[in-house]
């Protein structure tokens, strides 16, 4: 078992090596050129689709459904533990690497919903499927690398979206209010049954009723944060831009360091380019793909420039109340413990709820990625099957100890990229296509 954990640590860090954030970040500046800064110019209309009324159109559930099962997925633990982790490897300069990421991956992230849609079919049970899979084999009519794709999400879905969710709500639930992780563990068990079972229109609801109101939770004890201590927040800015490009308080003082860690729990938290949101994407219902990939991109601006940026700031400013130093804390205890010093008694608390819903919300999300993926590859009779199986493996997490887990987790997770990436660049004349016809067609009067 050592020696297992031995060569997935080097297979992991392989995968999320620079190579693959390379090509991950890469593929987001070359669609931004390509598309011509498309998500900065069109990001008003991208959240007024958001929150405007559609007329209804083919799809499973609406636009805004379609995104708040997308953002249940994305908004979780990595936006709590994955950027204190960045800023203690990284040091604070890690956070404005964390919003180029952003930048350049809402590109990605439009092209992802763009294709998702383009390439959707229709199962036997009348409801929509797309995703990498789909617009890999339809659009680049490479049907092995397809499979390829599918058999990493569904695998990946196990851990990153199941068993590894869980056990940090179980471990939460344990250190907050010492609770068993076995009643912890029945209790998300039963609670992601009721959901999972019902399929994207249950998900979908459950998502549009939980996302919105953890992340404005979360995000307004942050600001609270923030205005009660303005005097911080100018050199809390001050020091995420400077030490971004000098490396300071970084691993060895490197701005490698910075980079890195800043790019990877970047790409980790909002996951523009790992092929996971396009599967949610390709339900919606909607007229035109480029008018999804509008909505598909807000979810990476949601994610990152706004709830990562929220806890990068109070660390930062943490940071700075105690001497420039993060005291040997790192990952969830560090965003605990900095968010309760600067609003104390409360802030932890924020922290702690936080951490349970986002997990929660991942569950539910990663639940019908894992199930197209395991349909693409076995058939819609697999359906009901990978439900329980996938519901089975949320106890398992809560009372397993799962290092090992973790590293399958992540590495299944970083290797759906690279089938998603290359279906992206290869299709990027598609992409541009698309785009090209929706603002003629919007022109024209055929499309609102």
């Amino acid at each position: 078992m050592q020696n297992l954990q031995s060569i997935m640590e080097i297979v992991s860090g392989w995968v999320w090596g620079p190579y693959m954030l390379v090509l991950i970040v890469g593929t987001g500046i070359f669609l931004t050129f390509r598309l011509l800064f498309w998500q900065f110019r069109m990001l008003p209309l991208a959240f007024k689709q958001v929150f405007g009324k559609h007329p209804s159109h083919e799809g499973d559930i609406s636009q805004f459904g379609s995104l708040m099962t997308a953002l249940s997925a994305t908004i979780g633990t990595g936006n709590i533990a994955g950027v204190a982790t960045a800023c203690v490897l990284g040091g604070p300069g890690a956070v404005f690497w964390m919003w180029m990421t952003a930048l350049f991956g809402m590109a990605t992230k439009y092209g992802e919903g763009v294709l998702a849609v383009k390439y959707r079919v229709k199962n036997e049970r009348g409801e929509m499927s797309g995703g990498p899979m789909y617009y890999i084999e339809r659009g680049l009519k490479w049907k092995w690398l397809a499979l390829i794709f599918a058999f990493f999400g569904a695998v990946a879905s196990f851990g990153i979206g199941s068993s590894v969710q869980s056990n940090t709500v179980a471990l939460a639930v344990e250190n907050g209010f010492g609770l068993e992780t076995w009643v912890t563990g029945i209790v998300i068990t039963a609670f992601s049954a009721l959901v999972i079972l019902g399929g994207i229109k249950w998900i979908s609801r459950a998502a549009s009723f939980i996302v919105p109101i953890m992340a404005i939770g979360y995000v307004a004890g942050g600001l609270i944060i923030i205005f009660t201590h303005l005097d911080l927040v100018g050199p809390a800015l001050k020091m995420i831009f400077t030490y971004a490009f000098t490396g300071e308080a970084a691993v060895g003082g490197a701005i490698g360091a910075a980079i890195r860690y800043g790019v990877a729990r970047g790409v980790f938290s909002n996951e523009a380019g790992m092929g996971s949101a396009p599967i949610a994407a390709a339900a919606a219902k909607t007229d035109h793909p480029a008018r999804q990939g509008l909505v598909s991109m807000t979810g990476t601006f949601i994610d990152t420039i706004i709830v990562c940026s929220i806890t990068g700031i109070v660390l930062v400013m943490g940071f700075i109340m105690a001497g420039s130093d993060f005291g040997g804390q790192t990952g969830a205890v560090l965003t605990v413990s900095t968010f309760n010093k600067l609003l104390p008694g409360v802030g932890g608390w924020i922290v702690t709820f936080g951490i349970i819903f986002f997990a929660y919300s991942t569950i539910l999300g990663w639940s019908y990625y894992g199930e197209k993926c395991a349909t693409y590859l076995l058939g819609e009779k697999f359906v009901f099957p990978y439900r329980i199986i996938y519901i089975l493996s949320v106890f398992i997490g809560c009372v397993a100890t799962l290092d090992l887990v973790w590293l399958f987790a992540d590495t299944f997770n970083g290797l759906m990229a690279i089938p998603n990436l290359i279906g992206l660049l290869l299709l990027s004349g598609v992409i541009v296509k698309e785009s090209k016809d929706f603002i003629a067609r919007r022109k024209s009067g055929e499309l609102y």
